[in-house]
């Protein structure tokens, strides 16, 4: 018979491990996109999202983005685009983009990128850094989906 403190022991630690493989399975970049950019895109980047037949401009193919780009995935055009440097149409101006502030990491409006940062980081300098992490992160599930 095992003690009982050993059996939890053991419990215990295949609990740790099982939620240590959950916690690596999980993709924030995937996550980032499936929040913010999958309702136009597509869950698959394809440009067939939900509300894909109502735009006016049809979204492209984000998984072409290397192929169209002589075999390079376009990383710094990609960013631009998400945070704003680079105009989109179909994305709405700066003020006003499609998916709201998640990628703004503008400091003087009455909005927060998200409350829990706000409450971690009163002078509120750490919303650059979770809106940039957001966009990196993005930019890593994209760079991944691409075709061959």
């Amino acid at each position: 018979m095992v003690p009982s403190g050993i059996k939890w022991l053991t419990i215990a630690a295949i609990t740790v491990a099982h939620t240590g493989a959950q916690a690596e399975d999980f993709d924030i970049g995937k996550s980032e996109f499936q929040s913010s950019c999958a309702s136009c895109h597509g869950k698959d980047a394809k440009g067939k999202g939900p509300v894909s037949d109502q735009l006016k401009i049809p979204p492209p193919d984000l998984t072409t983005l290397t192929r169209n780009n002589n075999g390079v995935f376009p990383a710094n055009a990609v960013y631009e685009t998400i945070y704003g440097l680079k105009t989109i149409s179909a994305h709405g101006n700066l003020e006003m983009p499609i998916w709201g502030y998640r990628f703004n990491p503008t400091m003087n409006l009455p909005h927060n990128v998200d409350p829990s940062y706000d409450v971690l980081d009163p002078s509120r300098e750490l919303r650059e850094v979770v809106v940039r992490t957001r966009i990196l992160a993005v930019i890593d599930y994209l760079s991944r989906i691409q075709q061959k």
